[in-house]
């Protein structure tokens, strides 16, 4: 074996008695992103080894950058735990690389190996100056070399990539995503898996009025976020129905209101029918009228579920360049209209009153058709851009 790949927790280590639950899950997840490739894994309480085919070696650290509880990234040499070897090892990596300057930087977490790390540093930064050109430079190093002398072996490197940190999907639970095609949903549910939650989505669509483009471009979001999780699957609502009743029943000022309350209604029932803790949605303060602190009070009463609001401080800039970063905002702005969208009323109210909500929605039998909304759900496990053909 030439190369392996070798992970560090990062925030897992701080975890004490549960860090071994952690680190299992962190493994699961490993697992599951990488089950297209043959590899091995061997860990401890705080490093993890992949063996895998030289090959693959690329490929597979670039999935893992995006797997959330690793720290750091590091392609290693591993070799026996003997001067000479490591030496060896040292000179050779070093002479690969073009470069003026270097430092030897060693954590000696094998208490058996003789040489303490300071004088391990001297002795191999001195063998490097004896068999090269190279100078030392301790504060700017071109090449920073890592020795690692661990019980099981010992590591040589001289790159890192940053991992994506945070923790293990779904050692926080699960929670609903409800995922429209904007640009603050998919956002959020990426944040949400970085502290570690599991997610589902829920999406409402309403035929003829929202498209199969629209529906499509959902599906779409839901694989990118998926690069970052490896189980999401979407549940579709088919809220036409649903939708139509409120634009009759209801003053105009207050449709999104009551929408997003039957849509909580619907959130609620589906998040505790798939064993969700939470739900999750993209809301921004005051970024549009549902989403002022009164809307969302009046909004939020329907459910005693908590409702969790990953961007809920952030402004719009900040999510735009979050959605860049992880990939999805090329999809979120495609010109696809949700049901949140085509009924839009001119002057959407920003203070609405409960009491108002509670007289509009007596006016229907929203609750059958809340159920008839919920029975009705097609999960899509599979997340497989769908065809004309479904429509017929």
């Amino acid at each position: 074996m030439n190369r392996l790949i070798l992970i560090k927790y990062g925030e897992l280590t701080t975890k004490k008695s549960n860090r071994k639950m952690f680190i299992q899950m962190l493994e699961n997840n490993i697992i599951k992103i990488l089950n297209n490739f043959d590899f091995k894994i061997k860990k401890d309480r705080v490093r993890m080894y992949i063996e895998c085919n030289e090959l693959d070696l690329n490929n597979i650290v670039q999935k893992l950058k995006k797997i959330f509880g690793i720290h750091g990234i590091v392609v290693a040499h591993k070799v026996d735990t003997n001067k000479e070897a490591i030496e060896q090892k040292a000179l050779e990596l070093i002479q690969n690389i073009e470069a003026s300057t270097f430092k030897v930087d060693t954590k000696r977490a094998d208490k058996t190996f003789e040489i303490h790390s300071m004088d391990f540093n001297c002795l191999i930064g001195g063998y490097i100056l004896k068999n090269t050109t190279l100078k030392v430079d301790v504060h700017n190093p071109d090449i920073h070399l890592y020795i690692e002398i661990r019980p099981e072996g010992t590591f040589l490197y001289t790159d890192e990539e940053k991992g994506n940190g945070g923790y293990p999907v779904g050692i926080q639970g699960k929670g609903m995503l409800m995922l429209s095609g904007g640009i603050d949903s998919p956002v959020a549910g990426y944040l949400s898996l970085k502290r570690g939650v599991d997610l589902e989505c829920l999406y409402f669509e309403s035929p003829p009025h929202t498209s199969l483009e629209a529906k499509n471009k959902v599906i779409e979001l839901a694989n990118i976020i998926n690069q970052y999780s490896g189980n999401i699957k979407v549940n579709v609502v088919p809220f036409t129905k649903l939708q139509e009743t409120i634009y009759k029943n209801v003053p105009d000022s207050y449709i999104i209101t009551i929408m997003r309350r039957m849509m909580y209604r619907i959130a609620e029932a589906v998040a505790k029918k798939h064993k969700c803790k939470i739900i999750l949605n993209g809301e921004s303060i005051g970024q549009v009228a549902s989403q002022t602190l009164d809307s969302m009070v009046v909004i939020n009463n329907v459910t005693t579920m908590p409702v969790i609001r990953p961007v809920a401080c952030m402004d719009k800039l900040e999510i735009i360049e979050l959605a860049k970063k992880i990939g999805t905002y090329e999809t979120s702005i495609l010109p696809f209209e949700d049901c949140c969208t085509i009924f839009l009323p001119k002057h959407p109210v920003i203070r609405p009153v409960l009491e108002k909500c509670i007289e509009f929605e007596s006016k229907f039998d929203y609750q059958s058709l809340v159920e008839e909304c919920v029975n009705n759900i097609e999960t899509i496990t599979k997340l497989e851009k769908q065809q004309y053909i479904d429509l017929l």
